[in-house]
């Protein structure tokens, strides 16, 4: 989903836009992803970021030890799909 406005967004989906974009500007220019810093670069944006939001966010960032740990490389997410079939058990000939 690309997002050019956060008008249509429900609170809750630009809270969660607002600190997931604020802790990559913070911890992709080197600086400690803490919630103040978090919450300074909302407001420096022009938007506001609920403490509940910026605790979450520097938290599970800080549990992932990095932004670039935190953020799924292109590519590197998703569950594994279903094993393959398995073969039939009836009798085969061979070639």
């Amino acid at each position: 989903m690309v997002v050019s406005s956060l008008e249509g967004l429900s609170d809750a989906q630009k809270q969660e836009l607002i600190a997931s974009l604020s802790a990559i500007v913070v911890g992709t220019s080197g600086g400690e992803v803490s919630a103040e810093s978090l919450s300074a670069v909302a407001t420096a944006s022009g938007n506001s970021l609920s403490g509940a939001w910026a605790s979450v966010f520097a938290s599970s960032v800080g549990k992932a030890k990095s932004v670039e740990d935190f953020c799924l490389a292109p590519g590197g997410g998703g569950g594994g799909g279903g094993g393959g079939g398995g073969g039939g058990g009836g009798d085969a000939e061979e070639a």
